[in-house]
């Protein structure tokens, strides 16, 4: 018979695990007729991958080098798949054949045979699932594929026992209890009765099983239904369904989005933070109202269900998105967290975690939180870190720079009464530290404190409440004109993006008609000496632009602030463009921007920046000077520029 062998192009020995899987992809996509779907694909490769394991552990798989007939490789898959299909009847859909003909299968096992299958910490159903379905496929239903860094830190920072019972109410393709049960098994035996999930997708709940089959070869009590109703679709038979505030450990990563539907509202009804709540200033704190929210985010329902499944003293690892945690609209679900529970450990995450590619994934900033269900003592100490890097960047390209291990390691260094080198990679915030109901860790961030603390002996500190409250200094934002307002007219329009190196920008996008200009000049009252500067943006918060005799007729977005030095204030404007963008203040600003919705954004908490001015009379007017020369010097330039351009086509 002849013998039919696949030949693989690429170089396989360089190969990483997720090169291999694309490149399986790519194949099937282009030779396999009548599956095209990915959804589709994924299924047979799922099938191919268990019989590969199955083979492997009975001793009779191939290696890439040997020559196999494709027949004969295809028989033994199709029958390994029988015995699987077997003994766990409900891990694969109803067709219990491997539906890829012989060629098709041997080419997978061949790719395959180059992966190192067997080793327990390499996680090849996440891999595939990853590469076939990405993030476009949950992403519309505001789920993301956990990356593994973010599932291992979890785990590291909860330390799973045999004793936990633990549970994943969003389980998706099953990584966070997977990644609990091999924790668990590097001491322990694992007891599969103790690890639970639920997900309210049927497709996910088997690819958890098969998740955790693959690895230990029997069946978790994994149930399908919608975990913030706790019934419905056979769920009260299920085993997890009497254990409700009985588990020990709590690990997820809960959908998110502020679009999604999460419930109707007699479910929501239940959950007291789908109700409205309403700042007291008497209390000073958020008091829930008799009323439902519009629509209550499923992320903040989740943390509600999540703290409610556990026993007391029970742990909770989440991953849940900054603004969570930060945003004044969330203000009063950080006033849940801290009245029914004890923050352990939240670890603020870089914007790069769930991208997947160029455009896959999302920009969505997360935090690592650790809860304990237990009262808050008043000097209880959080441990906090801001993650820089971890261990990809944000076309999902590995790369070497990885904040998480050593701040796993810190974390470890704490929990054992060590003491710890305060920085961005591990520091203590005492519960009494706490402001306004914020618990994100670059709120916190030590850095620019300590810079502070070395001018103290050269420079006074303003913070700008006070020089506000004092009349030194005034603040206002600016306003949004429309779209059908641009290129209306010639005066400048000025976005963020026009801002730069202390200037408005010579040519600024939009321009706006005089009758539009008119009907904000009195309201913005855009003087000479004026400072704008970025509120809301991704990367342009902090940036500041002087306003010089030129640029005094415009109108800024909403976007920018215009802060105006008034005669008493110690400092002058060029002085304050400096302070502004020095390094203490770059810090500050980088620290307490915060993402709300889909940009980052200051907000009001400029309010809260400290000041470094130089006590030397005479340094600050040498700075002065130096800005003015330097601002002086750019805009005449500029102006050059634009008398240029515009002499060129003069009559």
């Amino acid at each position: 018979m002849e013998m039919k062998n696949i030949e693989c192009t690429v170089s396989q020995s360089l190969d990483t695990p997720k090169t291999v899987l694309r490149r399986i992809r790519n194949y099937m996509a282009g030779q396999v007729v009548g599956i095209t779907r990915d959804e589709t694909l994924l299924e047979e490769v799922l099938k191919c991958a268990y019989c590969r394991v199955y083979l492997e552990r009975e001793g009779i798989a191939f290696s890439a080098n040997e020559q196999v007939e494709a027949e004969f490789l295809a028989k033994q898959y199709r029958q390994a798949f029988h015995r699987i299909c077997n003994k766990f009847p409900t891990l694969f859909e109803n067709n219990n054949e491997i539906l890829l003909g012989p060629n098709h299968i041997a080419y997978i096992d061949r790719e395959f045979a180059t992966l190192n299958i067997l080793d327990k910490t390499y996680d090849i159903i996440g891999d595939i699932y990853e590469t076939f379905i990405g993030s476009a496929y949950r992403g519309q239903e505001g789920q993301f594929f956990t990356p593994k860094i973010a599932t291992s830190t979890l785990i590291e920072l909860t330390a799973p026992t045999s004793n936990d019972l633990i549970i994943d109410p969003a389980c998706g393709s099953g990584s966070f209890l997977l990644e609990a049960a091999k924790y668990i098994s590097t001491s322990s035996k694992v007891s599969p009765d103790r690890i639970h999930g639920i997900d309210k997708d049927a497709d996910l709940v088997r690819l958890s099983q098969l998740h955790l089959a693959l690895q230990f070869d029997t069946l978790f009590p994994i149930s399908c239904t919608d975990s913030l109703v706790w019934k419905g679709n056979g769920f009260e038979k299920s085993a997890t369904k009497a254990l409700m505030g009985k588990f020990t450990l709590v690990l997820t990563n809960p959908p998110f989005g502020s679009k999604i539907v999460a419930l109707s509202n007699d479910a929501r009804n239940s959950f007291e933070l789908a109700h409205r709540w309403r700042f007291s200033k008497s209390t000073g704190r958020y008091q829930k109202q008799n009323i439902l929210a519009k629509n209550t985010p499923p992320q903040v329902l989740f943390v509600e269900r999540c703290i409610s499944l556990l026993a007391p003293g029970g742990r909770l690892g989440i991953v849940l998105p900054e603004s969570v945690l930060s945003n004044p609209s969330h203000r009063y679900v950080v006033q849940y967290i801290l009245d029914h529970t004890t923050p352990v450990a939240i670890i603020g995450m870089p914007e790069s975690l769930f991208k997947t590619s160029g455009r896959g994934g999302t920009h969505t900033k997360v935090c690592l939180v650790v809860l304990e269900k237990k009262p808050l003592a008043i000097n209880h100490n959080i441990f906090m870190a801001e993650a820089k890097w971890c261990g990809h960047d944000s076309r999902a390209r590995e790369i070497p720079k990885n904040d998480l291990p050593v701040i796993v390691e810190k974390f470890k260094a704490f929990k054992a009464g060590n003491d710890i080198e305060p920085d961005h990679l591990g520091f203590l915030i005492s519960c009494k530290e706490l402001k306004n109901n914020v618990l994100a860790p670059r709120f916190y961030e030590p850095e620019s404190k300590h810079m502070l603390i070395k001018l103290s002996k050269t420079h006074d500190f303003y913070r700008v409440s006070e020089l506000v409250q004092n009349r030194m200094i005034s603040i206002s934002s600016g306003d949004e004109v429309g779209k059908l307002a641009y290129g209306t007219g010639n005066i400048p329009f000025v976005r963020t993006s026009d801002l730069s190196n202390w200037e408005i920008k010579v040519d600024p996008k939009h321009m706006i008609s005089r009758e539009i200009y008119q009907k904000y000049a009195v309201k913005q009252d855009v003087r000479e000496g004026d400072i704008l500067m970025v509120r809301d943006g991704t990367y342009l918060i902090g940036t500041c632009a002087y306003v010089s005799r030129y640029d005094t007729e415009i109108v800024y977005q909403s976007h920018i602030l215009k802060i105006r030095v008034h005669e008493n204030a110690p400092f002058d404007s060029y002085l304050l463009l400096a302070i502004l963008s020095s390094p203490p203040v770059v810090a500050q600003i980088k620290s307490m921007s915060f993402t709300q919705d889909i940009i980052d954004t200051l907000g009001d908490r400029i309010y809260d920046l400290v000041l470094p001015v130089p006590k030397s009379k005479i340094r600050c007017r040498e700075i002065s000077e130096m800005v003015k020369r330097a601002i002086e010097s750019r805009i005449e330039a500029r102006e050059l520029t634009r008398k240029a351009r515009e002499t060129v086509v003069a009559p």
